[in-house]
């Protein structure tokens, strides 16, 4: 067998340092999640004093609310990475030569 199939321990990452490694990466990930907590709590501390608005309301409101978030995030993600990979490589290196 060739080593390139063969399982080895270094290749089994944790999921805290993929994560860590998909924020180097996407440095919007950790802004989409942490956005994502944050709407959804604030939306279960706010299920408390709904008033007379039904709970299947609340819930869908609270869903779309934090999925924006998300989408958002991704958005500003992907924008970035086209920046960071097509656009700034253009004008700077132009403007050394």
């Amino acid at each position: 067998m060739s080593s390139d199939n063969q399982w080895s321990a270094e290749e089994d990452e944790g999921q805290l340092s993929r994560l860590i490694r998909k924020s180097r990466d996407c440095p919007f990930v950790p802004v989409g999640i942490a956005g994502f907590v944050s709407v959804v709590s604030y939306g279960l501390y706010k299920l408390k004093y709904r008033r007379d608005q039904k709970v299947s309301i609340h819930l869908i409101h609270m869903r779309v609310a934090a999925q924006g978030f998300v989408v958002g995030a991704v958005t500003l993600g992907v924008l970035y990475s086209m920046y960071k990979d097509h656009i700034r490589p253009r004008f700077f290196s132009e403007s050394k030569k």
